[in-house]
C-alpha cells in the first residue's frame, strides 16, 4: 500500500520524535549551561520535524499525482480527470449517435 520510502521516512521521522522527546524532556529536567538555549531548540524541533514529514508526504504525492495522507483536499483530486473522462463519454456517445 504504502511505498519503501514512505515507510522508511516515517519510521525515521518517528524514531527522531522519540529522541527529540526525550532530549527535550532531559534539558528541562536537568540545569547546566546553555540549557535554555538547547531547550528551545529541541522544542522548535520538535514542532518543525512533523511539518518538514508532512511537506515530504505531500511533496511526493504533487510530484507523482498520487492521494496520500498529506493530501490537502484528496475529496478535489481527481475531480479534473473525472470530469474530463465524462466529456470523453458523452463524445464518444454522441458520435456513436450521429453514426446511426
Amino acid at each position: 500500500m504504502y511505498s519503501k520510502n514512505q515507510r522508511r521516512a516515517a519510521l525515521i521521522g518517528v524514531i527522531l520524535l522519540a529522541m527529540l522527546f526525550l532530549a527535550t524532556f532531559i534539558t528541562a529536567i536537568f540545569n547546566f549551561d546553555g540549557e535554555g538555549k538547547l531547550f528551545k531548540a529541541f522544542l522548535f524541533a520538535t514542532i518543525a520535524v512533523p511539518i518538514l514529514i508532512w511537506v515530504y508526504i505531500w511533496l511526493y504525492g504533487a510530484i507523482t499525482k498520487k492521494r496520500t495522507i498529506a493530501s490537502v483536499f484528496p475529496e478535489i483530486e481527481g475531480l479534473e480527470e473525472a470530469r474530463e473522462r465524462q466529456l470523453q463519454d458523452r463524445l464518444s456517445k454522441k458520435e456513436a449517435d450521429d453514426n446511426e
